[in-house]
C-alpha cells in the first residue's frame, strides 16, 4: 500500500500508509495527545478520528482547547444523543434530521403526541445516563442499496429520503451512538462520555415542516443549546433572560407603542406613543440632513415592470416584490374574488428607492457643477418576506427608510463617502450608540456589471474608507447586486450585533437608467451613485432603541417623559398645575390624578418606562415643590418647581438643538444624579 505524507502545523512531515486514522498519527505524535485528541483538520476539512487519510495532506489534531472544532462536536453528538433519548423513551417515535446550529442544535421527530416541558425533563435525563454510560461512537461507509433496506425494514421513511437525496459519489455514512445508530456526514467524538453532561439545555418544540415544505409533514422540533462547560452555558443562559426582558415585541405592548395582526401580515400599526417616537427620529434626522446639503423629494408607490427591468431588479429582486396588474378587476358579485385577465401591464410596489431617484436626477440636463446633488426621501418601501421570516419590527414587509442617494463625480466619491461617515457618527453618537464595526462588502455571486467595473467600485469605496481613517473587515460576497457596500455593525447593550444603516457606492445603476451630466468637457459623463440610509428603516432601527435601552428610551424620545402623580386629593389641582407648566416647556407631561396609592401609581408608569414620575402631597403644594424620581431609582429628591421644569426642558431638547446626547446602554441601568 503505497503511502501517505502528512504535514504537521511546525512543518514537520510523517510519511504513514495510505489509510491512517488521524487517531493513528495522534498516538504517534504522543500518547497524551492521543488521549486528548476530538478529531482533525485533514486538507483544511473537519475530519472524524476514525476516518482514513488517503492522500498527502496537511493535518492538526483538534482538542477540546479548540473551541471551533470542540462546540461543533459536542452539539453535533448531542443532538444524536438526543434523538437516541427520544426513541429509547417513545418507542415508535420516527426521526429525521439533527442540524448543528448557532449556540446549538436541533432535532425534527415525526411523533403523534406532542412533546410536553416534561418530557424535555425526562429528555435530558436519559441524555445525562447515555453521557455517563461513555458508550463508544463508531462509523462505517454503507452502499446505497443496503442503506435503503436497512432503514425501511426500520420503519424510517424520512431516512429513505434522505438516502436518495445523496449525490453520487458521495459516501453514505453511518454512526453509531452505543446501539443507536443515524445516517451522518460526520464528524463526531469517540464516545459520549466527552460531552460535557452538565454544560447543555433542551430549550423549546416549535413545528416545522419537512423539508421547509408546508405540503409535507408538520414534525416536532427540539431546540438545544450546548457550551464547552457549565459557566459558559449559565453565562448564555442569563444572556437570553436579558434578551427576553429586552423583546421589542413585548415592550411594544407595555409601553402602547404599536401591534400587529395577521391581517396585515409584516405591517406595523403605529399607535400614537409608537408614532410619537417615529417622529421625533423622522424631525432629528431631517434637520441633520437640511444641515448637511440634502434637498428632500417624493416618489411613487407603484412603477411599471418596465423600470423595474431596466434597472436590473426584475431580474435579481423580482421574488421580493409585490407585483400587481395594470387593470381594474371584474367580479360577478360583490363577494367573489376579483376576476383578473391575465393579459394586463405589471406594476410593482417598490422595494426601494433608488430607480425612482434616477428618474428626478435625469429631468433637465445636470451639469458638473450641479455636482454633488444629495437626494433624500423617507420613503415607504415594500417587500414580500416569507411570513416565517418575519420578526417584530426587526424583519418586516412594510417598511419606511431614511433613504438618500448621492449623484456626484467620481473625483467626490472619497469626500462624499467621508461627509456621510461623519454623518453617521454624529447621529449615532446622539443615540448613544457608538460600539460600531465597519465591513466593506464585496461582489455577490448574483450581480449586475462587469468585473471590471466591480474592481473599480470596490476599489474607490476602500480607498475612500482608508482616507477617511475607517478601520474596516472584508464581508466576501456580501455587497448588493449593483455594487460593493459599507455596513456598520452595532454591538448592543448585551453583546449582541445588529447591522444598522447601509452606504453603498455604484456604477450600474447609472449606466442601465442612462444617467448623465455634462463634463467640463462638454461631454457626457456617468455620475456615481452613493446609495446611503443613517437608521435604515424606522422600524428596525427603533426596535433596535427598545432592545438596547430595555425600554427606557433617551429622555427627548421617551414618548410619556414625564407623569405627575397625586399622593392626595388635595393636591390634584397642584398636579394639573405643574402638568401645564411642563407642557408649556416643551416637555410631554400627564397627570395622573386617580384615587390610587401613590406605590401603585409608581409601579403601574414604570412598566410603561415613563422616565421621571413626579409626586405632588400636601406638603409639596404648600411648600411649591414636587418629589422627583427617575425611572429604575429608588433615590427620590424634593426640588422646587420651578427648577424642575427648568431641568426637565433642557433634557427634553433633542440632542442637536441643545439637550443631552443619549447616556450609553449600561449607564441607563445605573443609578442617575436626579437633579443634574
Amino acid at each position: 500500500m503505497a503511502d501517505v505524507t502528512l504535514t504537521l502545523p511546525d512543518g514537520s512531515q510523517r510519511s504513514y500508509a495510505s489509510g491512517v486514522t488521524a487517531a493513528d498519527v495522534a498516538a504517534d505524535i504522543s500518547k497524551s495527545l492521543a488521549k486528548q485528541a476530538i478529531s482533525a483538520q485533514v486538507d483544511g476539512a473537519h475530519w472524524d478520528l476514525q476516518w482514513p487519510i488517503t492522500a498527502d495532506a496537511p493535518i492538526a489534531i483538534n482538542t477540546m482547547k479548540d473551541d471551533g472544532p470542540a462546540l461543533e462536536l459536542i452539539r453535533h453528538d448531542l443532538a444524536h444523543i438526543m434523538a437516541r433519548a427520544v426513541q429509547e423513551l417513545y418507542p415508535g417515535v420516527r426521526v429525521t434530521i439533527g442540524p448543528v446550529i448557532e449556540n446549538g442544535w436541533y432535532y425534527d421527530f415525526d411523533r403523534a403526541e406532542p412533546f410536553t416541558p416534561e418530557d424535555l425533563g425526562l429528555i435530558e435525563k436519559k441524555m445525562r445516563d447515555i453521557i455517563a454510560a461513555r458508550d463508544p461512537v463508531r462509523t462505517e461507509v454503507w452502499d446505497r442499496a443496503r442503506a435503503v433496506a436497512h432503514y425501511e425494514a426500520t420503519g424510517e421513511p424520512y431516512k429513505v429520503e434522505l438516502v436518495g437525496m445523496i449525490p453520487e459519489g458521495q459516501p453514505i455514512r453511518m454512526y453509531w451512538h452505543g446501539g443507536w445508530q443515524d445516517l451522518c456526514r460526520g464528524p463526531h467524538l469517540q464516545h459520549t462520555g466527552q460531552v460535557p453532561a452538565d454544560a447543555f439545555k433542551l430549550m423549546s418544540v416549535a413545528g416545522a415542516y419537512w423539508r421547509g415544505d408546508s405540503n409535507r409533514p408538520m414534525l416536532q422540533r427540539i431546540y438545544g443549546v450546548a457550551f464547552k462547560t457549565r459557566d459558559e452555558l449559565k453565562k448564555y443562559l442569563h444572556f437570553l433572560e436579558e434578551a427576553e426582558k429586552r423583546d421589542h415585541r413585548r415592550l411594544g405592548r407595555e409601553m402602547g407603542l404599536y401591534h400587529f395582526q395577521p391581517e396585515a401580515q409584516g405591517s406595523v400599526f403605529w399607535h400614537p406613543n409608537g408614532y410619537l417616537v417615529w417622529r421625533q427620529l423622522e424631525a432629528y434626522i431631517r434637520r441633520r440632513l437640511d444641515e448637511t446639503g440634502y434637498v428632500e423629494v417624493k416618489t411613487p408607490q407603484l412603477l411599471d415592470s418596465k423600470l423595474w427591468r431596466a434597472s436590473g431588479h426584475w431580474g435579481k429582486f423580482r421574488e421580493n416584490m409585490f407585483v400587481v396588474p395594470d387593470e381594474i378587476p371584474s367580479t360577478d358579485d360583490e363577494d367573489a374574488d376579483p376576476v383578473l385577465s391575465g393579459k394586463a401591464d405589471l406594476l410593482a410596489l417598490k422595494p426601494m428607492n433608488c430607480p425612482a431617484h434616477v428618474q428626478i436626477f435625469k429631468q433637465g440636463t445636470k451639469s458638473y457643477r450641479d455636482l454633488p446633488l444629495r437626494m433624500a426621501e423617507f420613503g415607504c418601501c415594500h417587500r414580500n418576506e416569507a411570513h416565517g421570516a418575519l420578526h417584530g419590527l426587526m424583519r418586516v414587509r412594510q417598511m419606511t427608510q431614511d433613504d438618500a442617494h448621492i449623484f456626484c463625480r467620481e473625483d467626490q466619491v472619497a469626500s462624499e463617502t467621508k461627509r456621510f461617515l461623519d454623518l453617521f457618527s454624529t447621529v449615532y453618537g446622539h443615540m448613544g450608540l457608538t460600539d460600531i464595526a465597519y465591513k466593506l462588502a464585496t461582489r455577490p455571486e448574483l450581480r449586475a456589471g462587469d468585473d471590471a467595473t466591480w474592481d473599480r467600485a470596490e476599489a474607490a469605496l476602500a480607498e475612500a474608507l482608508t482616507a477617511a481613517g475607517i478601520d474596516f473587515d472584508i464581508a466576501e460576497g456580501e455587497g448588493a447586486f449593483y455594487g460593493p457596500k459599507l455596513e456598520f455593525h452595532l454591538t448592543d447593550a448585551i453583546g449582541r450585533t445588529w447591522q444598522a444603516g447601509t452606504f453603498q457606492l455604484d456604477y450600474v445603476l447609472p449606466e442601465r437608467l442612462d444617467a448623465t451630466y455634462v463634463g467640463t468637457d462638454g461631454e457626457k459623463h456617468r455620475p456615481v451613485m452613493l446609495h446611503r440610509a443613517v437608521f435604515g428603516t424606522f422600524e428596525r432601527f427603533i426596535g433596535l432603541l427598545i432592545e438596547h435601552y430595555a425600554g427606557r428610551l433617551p429622555f427627548w424620545l421617551a414618548p410619556r417623559q414625564v407623569v405627575v402623580a397625586s399622593i392626595v386629593s388635595d393636591a390634584d389641582a397642584y398636579v394639573t398645575e405643574v402638568t401645564e407648566a411642563l407642557n408649556a416647556a416643551g416637555v410631554r407631561a400627564e397627570a395622573d390624578t386617580r384615587n390610587e396609592k401613590i406605590n401603585y401609581k409608581i409601579r403601574e408608569h414604570s412598566v410603561s418606562k415613563v422616565p421621571v414620575i413626579l409626586a405632588c402631597g400636601a406638603r409639596e403644594v404648600t411648600e411649591r415643590t414636587v418629589t422627583l424620581r427617575r425611572l429604575g431609582d429608588t433615590r427620590t429628591a424634593a426640588l422646587p418647581h420651578d427648577d424642575v421644569v427648568a431641568l426637565l426642558a433642557r433634557e427634553a431638547l433633542p440632542p442637536d438643538l441643545g439637550g443631552p446626547s443619549a447616556a450609553p446602554a449600561s449607564a441607563v441601568n445605573e443609578q442617575q444624579p436626579l437633579d443634574a
